[in-house]
């Protein structure tokens, strides 16, 4: 799903809503009117307000005094030229396909409010929609806040929901409902625009992950100290690609085979501890049986104080605050979760 939420949306709206409130403050005023000067009861005022606004010609209720007679011939020139700028809305309304844009605007809006445990990427550069492709490839509930309507315009994705905007702004975050996201990607070239957002981000929603991008090295502990849960810098991460390639391709490609390209074949999946059945807390990982059961294998093991053991020992006990990572196929990693879970 694809929309863009700017301020257009709310002009649209004036321009469809601003004449029929004109059309019914001259049919409030014919009605006073009549029953003023011609002691109409409010059903033969409303009768006659109709018939002599939409110019249909009808005979009147009773005859007009001339009071009346000048009221009417007032109401209905007034009325003509409201009725031409009612029709000329509507039809542009139509016409410029704002019908179709407006309802598109509705259901974004629809959906943004039931998500929850989103990604919310921004910044819709080169690293922005990069990170957002292989976001979608993992099937991840994306929101993507981006200022320029240029590169909304570009992106073609159903699948996505854009937010025109700056999100250093606190309520362009909140449009993003960043209170119910389990993480934020921010993109920005620039190191100072990276470092707001964070900064705002971080105070907004403490328990969020937040991924910076950083060009200057130097920006590093800014970032972190600002709440920052990881820090890339493409140019360094880019050349230790390219010296991987060099010195072990093959590797690089096994990685890229499993991290970048998780899905039909084969996926790295973590599972937390903590959502274990409580009778499997305690037991030893060789007791799990995790191969036989899934046909999965354990590659590594995440302890409370963030250190990773890599290809446990089946003697390793385990505990609700480790955090698993399992190598297999969809099937697979799907078979262990429901033997661990259940």
């Amino acid at each position: 799903m694809y929309t863009k939420q700017n301020k257009r949306h709310s002009v649209n709206k004036r321009h469809i809503y601003f004449p029929f409130l004109i059309l019914f403050l001259i049919i409030v005023s014919g009605v006073v009117g009549y029953m003023v000067i011609e002691k109409y009861t409010l059903f033969e005022a409303l009768y006659m307000t109709i018939i002599t606004v939409s110019t249909v010609g009808y005979e009147e209720v009773r005859d007009l005094s001339q009071d009346g007679m000048i009221f009417t011939m007032f109401l209905i020139v007034l009325s003509f030229g409201v009725f031409a700028y009612v029709i000329s809305a509507v039809t542009k309304f139509f016409m410029d396909g704002d019908v179709r844009e407006y309802l598109v605007y509705y259901k974004a809006n629809k959906v943004l409010d039931k998500m929850k445990n989103h990604v919310i990427v921004c910044g819709y550069g080169r690293n922005g929609s990069q990170a957002t492709h292989d976001l979608l490839e993992h099937n991840e509930s994306i929101v993507i806040i981006e200022r320029k309507i240029d590169v909304i315009e570009k992106s073609s994705n159903p699948r996505l929901i854009f937010i025109q905007g700056d999100a250093t702004q606190d309520e362009v975050l909140e449009r993003a409902h960043i209170y119910k996201a389990k993480a934020l990607i921010t993109t920005f070239p620039s190191d100072a625009d990276n470092l707001f957002v964070v900064l705002t981000a971080r105070q907004m929603n403490p328990e969020m992950r937040i991924i910076s991008r950083a060009s200057d090295e130097h920006s590093d502990v800014k970032l972190k100290r600002a709440g920052a849960s990881n820090i890339i810098m493409p140019d360094i991460v880019g050349g230790r690609r390219m010296a991987k390639l060099v010195s072990k391709p093959d590797i690089v490609d096994f990685l890229d085979a499993i991290l970048l390209k998780s899905g039909e074949l084969v996926n790295l999946e973590e599972i937390a501890c903590s959502k274990m059945n409580q009778c499997f807390i305690g037991k030893t990982i060789g007791e799990l049986n995790i191969r036989r059961i899934s046909g999965a294998s354990l590659i590594g093991l995440k302890n409370a104080d963030g250190s990773f053991v890599f290809n446990p020992s089946p003697e390793i006990r385990l505990n609700s605050f480790n955090k698993l990572f399992a190598l297999g196929t969809p099937e697979q990693i799907e078979n262990l979760k429901k033997a661990l879970e259940a």
